[in-house]
């Protein structure tokens, strides 16, 4: 099915709303406190039920109020870290392609650097020396995702240093800060924001796998991403373990890509209308 522009925002932003609801109407929503047991079930994990819609764990305690309370952590997580991604991707990528010339060179080469290492595994390393919680998990993951960032943000940087404006504004002797606040990054900030809602949904998985290593936010608080690792011993016997939290990821993952990509394709629209 081939979906229109404001089709695909529409349900991305739909779903990415849903979430946010979820995440701040939890503590109404979920029937269960999602961090003690409230099924006599300890050791073998209940299937879904009347009671309990996705069952219960292996501790005994409520799947969906889990799943729900887990909304709040991988959205803050998600959202946050992007926020950290982008202040460091385009304040490299901006001075980048502004500057130029040596601090480019080095900026970019650094950059690839970056590029060489799985984010995962350096991740990994940077959690291995913290404290894992919620503020070092997202700084850590704000430090590895930001080299993409940073390389869209030079070329269109280096692209507006190029356009007539900035070239007369240059001329006229504005000033490089002027330059960047009031030419370059007005123009800039339409991929930005493409960029951002692009890669919140790769911070999602990040964050998913590093939870899945035993990395990520410590328990009892819920994580989807140590759902399903809690789950793999029970897999046979209790798939939905590791089903509904895999189902809430791809669900979240889905609707950060449909928006994204949704205004990707609106941009691309209305530059090829000019």
């Amino acid at each position: 099915m081939k979906f229109r522009p404001n089709a695909m925002e529409a349900v991305g932003a739909l779903m990415v709303l849903s979430l946010v609801l979820v995440a701040i109407l939890a503590p109404w929503l979920a029937p269960y406190d999602p961090t003690r047991a409230v099924a006599n079930t300890f050791g073998d994990p209940a299937a879904p039920s009347r009671m309990y819609p996705l069952g219960t764990d292996q501790l005994g305690r409520d799947v969906l109020s889990r799943i729900i309370f887990g909304a709040r952590i991988s959205l803050t997580v998600g959202v946050a870290a992007m926020a950290v991604t982008m202040t460091i991707g385009v304040t490299i990528g901006l001075t980048a392609g502004f500057f130029g010339g040596a601090l480019d060179f080095a900026l970019m080469r650094f950059t690839d650097v970056m590029l060489t290492l799985p984010a995962l595994l350096l991740a990994m390393a940077f959690v291995a020396v913290l404290q894992p919680s919620i503020l070092s998990i997202l700084l850590v993951i704000g430090l590895v995702s930001w080299t993409q960032i940073a390389r869209v943000v030079r070329a269109e940087a280096l692209s507006m240093t190029q356009r007539d404006f900035v070239v007369a504004a240059c001329a006229l002797g504005a000033p490089s800060a002027r330059l960047i606040v009031r030419h370059v990054m007005p123009n800039v900030m339409p991929i930005i924001v493409v960029m951002a809602v692009l890669g919140t949904s790769g911070t999602l998985l990040l964050d998913a796998g590093l939870s899945f290593l035993t990395l990520g936010v410590p328990p009892p608080t819920p994580s989807w991403g140590r759902m399903i690792e809690e789950a793999t011993t029970y897999f046979r016997v209790a798939p939905w373990l590791a089903i509904f939290p895999g189902l809430a990821i791809f669900y979240a993952v889905l609707g950060f890509n449909l928006l994204g990509y949704g205004f990707l394709r609106r941009r691309a629209r209305a530059a090829s209308a000019l």
